[in-house]
Parts: structure tokens; C-alpha cells; sequence
């Protein structure tokens, strides 16, 4: 019953954070970036977020752009998905 609704939430993160990616200022995020699969721990404290970047060259560059966005990312998320607790994203490739 709980792999459901965690199921539920990586969805929803992952949802959340495709909409988000667009809104992103930092120009080393913009490209084609998507957010491929979402990974919650059971306690909801951290979301290990796997991204996918057309450009191979500049995919460090993008994850150094996108965990200087996580707190905004994070905030937003938080904002809109009524969790208990705002999990920590991790960005990996």
C-alpha cells in the first residue's frame, strides 16, 4: 500500500519538475532537459531525480545548473504538493 502512494508521489515530483524546468533562469539549464524517472525514499526526506540531457557535452554543466536551482525547485514543489515534508533532490544522469 505505501510503494503506491510513493509511486503516486514520484509522479506527481516528477510532474511537478518538468513544468518547473521551463521556469528555471539559470542558462546552463535550458536545452533539452528532461526529468526521465523520479526515485523517493519511503520516509519522503529525499528524491534522487534522474535527467536526461540531448546535448552530452553540456550535461555537467546542467546538473551544476540545476542543484544551484534545487532550493527554488524545491520550494516550488513544496508550494504546490501537500506533503509532510519537502523531499531533498538529488540530481544524477
Amino acid at each position: 500500500m505505501a510503494s503506491n502512494r510513493i509511486g503516486r508521489i514520484n509522479e506527481e515530483i516528477q510532474r511537478e519538475l518538468a513544468a518547473l524546468l521551463r521556469t528555471v533562469k539559470d542558462p546552463r539549464v535550458h536545452g533539452l532537459v528532461s526529468i526521465t524517472h523520479v526515485d523517493t525514499t519511503p520516509d519522503l526526506r529525499y528524491a534522487k531525480v534522474f535527467v536526461s540531457v540531448l546535448q552530452k557535452d553540456r550535461s555537467r554543466d546542467v546538473l551544476k545548473g540545476l542543484k544551484s536551482a534545487g532550493g527554488f525547485l524545491r520550494r516550488e514543489i513544496g508550494r504546490t504538493l501537500q506533503l509532510r515534508y519537502t523531499p531533498e533532490l538529488v540530481f544524477e544522469l
